[in-house]
């Protein structure tokens, strides 16, 4: 299964993701009409050579719909249950709307804990390629019935940039409600300006996203720009941009300027199946910071981490689990798998690798890396 060959075909892959605001209307209905233009233009891809997958929103939206429910729950049980029911008129919706051009349309669902585990990773990759080969335009969403913490805003920007690391996708797309990333909030400031195009993703833009301390950024454009954090490592390009806007699908599958294009000057080396997976498949169960020396190995020389430069712990984590990488201002650059626990790390924070010989305990945190390189993703 680990051999399947991701480019066993000549057709470019686009990963196509659609947040609930644009595939609703102002009342929280399916938009029919929309959906019926988003099908034309999947079709006109299609026959342009690609392989489109779609990475949906809006199954709780459609269930309170069907239900009759004018005003969103707060309750799990409720929300849940809408996403049950919605989920099945969303995917009733997708069909018939692409059936008009003879396109097939399945339904995956999808969990953190599914992309957790290695194996049903890999499983999920090879349904989705088949699929394609089958010519068979896939509708992914979160298993929102089942997925307690992943009932939030933003998740799907995730779960896509997932989806196009599990095909080895050439474009993702982002049909949003907004024209793409700014360098200020338009809703306040009349005088920020569209960035067409971003090639590194630092503290600075992760700020006007709205990263931590910014007064700048539109809700939802953080987990936006992490996912194209992740894809500019894969070297694969991702595009923001306004979703109701005529032909944007096609314009940005045939390579015009739309909306903030992040693509990368080049792709990194060393990019494997298991380094992506690090990367999107699972979330981190904590963090270390690292000093600066640390730091300048990881991101200059391709080095591993070692305990001797993790300056300090946050969370709870166990030896195996996904981890963190920030530096001594807080900015997280890098994220891979702790071979060691939170308590032994933080017990050998600030100390030298002299100190850590010599006592018997914790000699072992100097025999092999907190975090080798093999299992190591470098954001920058």
């Amino acid at each position: 299964m680990e051999q399947l060959d991701a480019k066993a075909g000549a057709a470019r892959r686009l990963v196509i993701k659609i947040g609930s605001s644009t595939l609703t209307t102002s009342e929280s209905s399916i938009d029919y009409e929309y959906l019926a233009a988003l099908a034309y233009q999947i079709a006109k891809v299609r026959a342009a050579g690609w392989q489109p997958v779609i990475v949906t929103s809006a199954a709780i939206a459609c269930g309170l719909e069907a239900l009759g429910i004018q005003k969103r729950p707060s309750d799990m049980p409720s929300l849940q249950a809408a996403a049950s029911v919605g989920q099945s008129a969303l995917a009733t919706a997708y069909a018939e709307a692409f059936a008009a051009h003879g396109i097939v349309t399945s339904t995956v669902l999808l969990t953190r804990r599914d992309t957790a585990d290695r194996h049903a990773y890999l499983h999920a990759r090879n349904t989705l390629l088949r699929l394609l080969e089958l010519g068979v335009v896939p509708i992914i969403n979160e298993n929102d019935t089942i997925a307690v913490e992943q009932i939030k805003f933003g998740d799907n920007d995730t779960l896509a940039a997932l989806a196009a690391c599990l095909i080895d996708a050439d474009l993702m797309v982002i049909l949003s409600d907004i024209d793409g990333l700014y360098d200020g909030n338009p809703n306040t400031n009349p005088d920020a300006k569209l960035i067409p195009h971003v090639e590194s993703i630092g503290p600075e833009i992760l700020a006007v996203a709205g990263g931590a301390g910014s007064t700048v950024g539109s809700g939802g454009m953080i987990t936006k720009i992490k996912a194209a954090r992740v894809l500019m490592v894969a070297g694969i390009p991702m595009i923001i941009c306004y979703g109701r806007q005529p032909h944007v699908v096609e314009d940005a599958a045939a390579g015009k300027a739309v909306g903030t294009r992040f693509s990368a000057l080049e792709k990194p080396h060393e990019i494997t199946p298991r380094k992506l997976w690090i990367a999107l498949g699972d979330s981190a169960r904590g963090a270390v910071v690292v000093d600066e020396g640390a730091k300048s190995v990881l991101i200059g020389h391709g080095k591993s981490l070692l305990c001797v430069g993790v300056a300090g712990v946050e969370g709870r984590f166990e030896a195996g689990d996904i981890v963190d990488i920030k530096d001594l201002a807080g900015h997280l650059f890098a994220r891979g798998r702790a071979a060691f626990s939170a308590d032994e790390v933080e017990l050998a924070c600030g100390k030298t690798r002299e100190v850590l010989e010599r006592n018997r305990l914790l000699a072992a945190l100097t025999q092999r890396p907190l975090v080798h390189r093999d299992e190591l993703v470098v954001f920058e």
